[in-house]
């Protein structure tokens, strides 16, 4: 969040006593980032969070602030996601990213039906859940009484502190001609087992390993189908009534971590404005900040992050107006929805990597944070959500006539 920007919903229909909440919600996250960027060094280090790093996060209510109230949550606006997450984004990347996705997984859970909740937060109402998205790594086949799932995913953010998992597959069908069926799978630890393959370059600190299932069985209300996210009424709405839980899941999805490129970029121009302020060339003792190209920089990097922010914040508070007057986007808005999400990640990347370009040697050193901020920014634009060529071609298609590509909408 820029300096001086005041966090808001949005929403004229927020109370004063949930304006409050919101409020210091936000105050907590933003406590958080002097502690939380002192340990990102070790947190690329240990390659995931640090326990004491997941405890402040679960000591603030911040994994909890979109699960529903009946149970203990906060049941914020979705643009809480994106406002946290550009918080801790100005700390650490890899906090932020595994913040807003395990935070995102109490709002899906939400809208399974009320027995596969009742067995997860009836338990613990703090737990953590990771998921993996892919939907063609798995394969599953109805049985009696619910599905037989195997396959093995990559990119499940977080799961080494996780008690469940959602993984996404394809459901087969002896008939071709019954089509394809997205479905979303709720298993135990115990159902799954981890891989560490978590060696990259960017957001090093995630643990973002691979999981495996060998032939497990999942009963019928510990999944739902996609088609039943994709806006209206979901199963857990007869307890989660909170128009957040008749959002379209898959149409919105760029902006459960949108806020972490954001974040990052944020906290990148910061470090240059400041570290121009007062730096003298190496070759001519000149100041910096006495360069045109260093006050060009400056103003091209915020305005390309400010129409991040106001992109995709827009987003959030539209869908949420639709879900409060009970309208489910078409696909045109949806894939509007997707097309903004990553071009909004593309304009932090390219703020990012103007100013690393700009900071010369200085962003070499591996004791700096900027040369982090750039990894950790093509890491976040290098997944699939953000890749504008694929959000562009999709909605290109829709505004020309054409049917929409991506199933899960």
């Amino acid at each position: 969040m820029a300096p001086g920007q005041e966090p808001s919903m949005g929403q004229s229909v927020v109370t004063d006593s949930g304006a409050r909440a919101y409020a210091t919600m936000i105050a907590k996250a933003r406590s958080l980032v002097p502690q939380l960027r002192e340990r990102a060094a070790r947190t690329e280090e240990l390659r995931h969070l640090p326990p004491e790093t997941e405890q402040d996060l679960h000591d603030a209510g911040l994994f909890r602030m979109l699960q529903p109230k009946r149970v203990g949550g906060a049941e914020f606006d979705y643009v809480a996601l994106i406002d946290c997450a550009e918080l801790l984004g100005q700390a650490d990347a890899s906090v932020a990213w595994n913040f807003a996705n395990l935070a995102s997984h109490h709002w899906m859970l939400a809208m399974f039906e009320q027995r596969a909740q009742d067995l997860v937060w009836g338990r613990d109402p703090d737990v953590l859940i990771a998921s993996s998205f892919i939907f063609p790594a798995g394969r599953a086949r109805k049985v009696e009484g619910g599905y037989r799932l195997h396959g093995s995913w990559p990119f499940s953010s977080g799961v080494g502190s996780c008690a469940w998992n959602m993984l996404a597959s394809v459901v087969s069908s002896d008939d071709e001609a019954d089509g394809i069926e997205y479905r979303i799978f709720l298993l135990p630890k115990a159902d799954y087992k981890i891989l560490d393959t978590w060696n990259v370059a960017g957001l090093r600190g995630t643990g973002s390993s691979d999981v495996e299932v060998s032939d497990a069985f999942v009963r019928e209300h510990m999944t739902v189908a996609v088609g039943d996210l994709a806006g209206g009424a979901p199963p857990g709405s007869k307890v989660n009534p909170n128009p957040l839980y008749a959002l379209p899941v898959f149409s919105l999805f760029p902006y459960v971590l949108s806020g972490v490129a954001l974040g990052n970029a944020q906290a990148c121009l910061d470090d240059y404005t400041e570290v121009a302020r007062h730096r003298i060339s190496t070759y001519n003792r000149a100041k910096l900040s006495d360069f045109q190209s260093t006050q060009i920089k400056i103003a091209e990097a915020s305005a390309k992050i400010d129409a991040a922010r106001l992109i995709m914040r827009s987003a959030c508070i539209e869908a949420m107006e639709h879900a409060r007057s009970k309208h489910t986007p078409d696909t045109a808005i949806k894939t509007r929805y997707r097309r903004d999400g990553a071009f909004s990640v593309n304009l932090c990347t390219d703020a990012v990597s103007m100013l690393f370009a700009a900071s010369g040697a200085r962003g070499l050193f591996t004791t700096g944070v900027l040369q982090r901020q750039f990894r950790d920014a093509h890491a976040i634009n290098s997944h699939l959500a953000f890749n504008f060529d694929a959000a562009g071609t999709n909605y290109g298609r829709v505004a020309l006539g054409l049917p929409s590509e991506n199933l899960t909408l």
